[in-house]
């Protein structure tokens, strides 16, 4: 089996992920170490909190450009809540400008009567990319597991590898590319579901 390196974002569902991607049979090595990560078959980017935190937090490890060097050279990488926002080039939550490793922006929900905010809870899938390997083996309108205020607005749509609603607006809830991708849910928090979303990446990993 491959071996994943899961980035120590010092958040709270790094447990969590770690057990999950250990389930799937894959060696798994917690690091802030540029070295191991270029080494790594894999690469899992967590976040939870705040944008702005993350984005100085992965500055002062010098995690910037082995992230970028990992994208460009297509090594597989798969993003987790925070982790997917700061991909991209700014956020309403925050001033400190994002990795800039997708063209887009970060945006709050907008307000709306009877809506939540931040969106807590599980919601459905809608598969924009249906040949995207993270989906292999889950039908359309499966259910998942967000906690977040803020989503991504990819520049680009065709990134956009799957979408939910909340209330009447339409978010994008994963982007893939290449060997880019990233979710705006919790997979290890997705119970069946999201345990498979984290095999077929493994299995996608191994399979290179």
């Amino acid at each position: 089996m491959p071996k994943i390196a899961l980035v120590d974002s010092g958040v709270g569902n790094l447990h969590s992920a770690h057990k999950a991607l250990e389930a799937t049979g894959a060696e798994v090595v917690l690091t802030t170490d540029a070295h191991l990560l270029a080494a790594a078959d894999g690469v899992v980017l967590p976040g939870v909190g705040a944008f702005d935190a993350a984005v100085t937090r992965l500055r002062a490890l010098g995690l910037v450009q082995p992230l970028a060097d990992l994208v460009a050279a297509r090594r597989p990488l798969l993003g987790i809540c925070l982790g997917l926002q700061v991909l991209f080039e700014s956020s309403e939550e925050g001033r400190e400008p994002g990795l800039g490793l997708l063209p887009g922006r970060v945006r709050r929900f907008s307000d709306e009567p009877g809506l939540t905010i931040p969106h807590m809870g599980w919601n459905r899938l809608e598969f924009d990319q249906l040949d995207c390997p993270l989906w292999r083996g889950l039908a359309p309108g499966s259910w998942v597991y967000f906690v977040h205020s803020f989503y991504v607005d990819p520049a680009e749509a065709a990134d956009r590898a799957a979408s939910c609603l909340h209330g009447s607006q339409r978010f994008t809830a994963a982007i893939a590319r290449d060997c880019l991708w990233a979710v705006q849910f919790h997979p290890e928090k997705s119970a069946a579901t999201g345990l498979r979303i984290i095999e077929n990446f493994v299995a996608t990993v191994a399979a290179r």
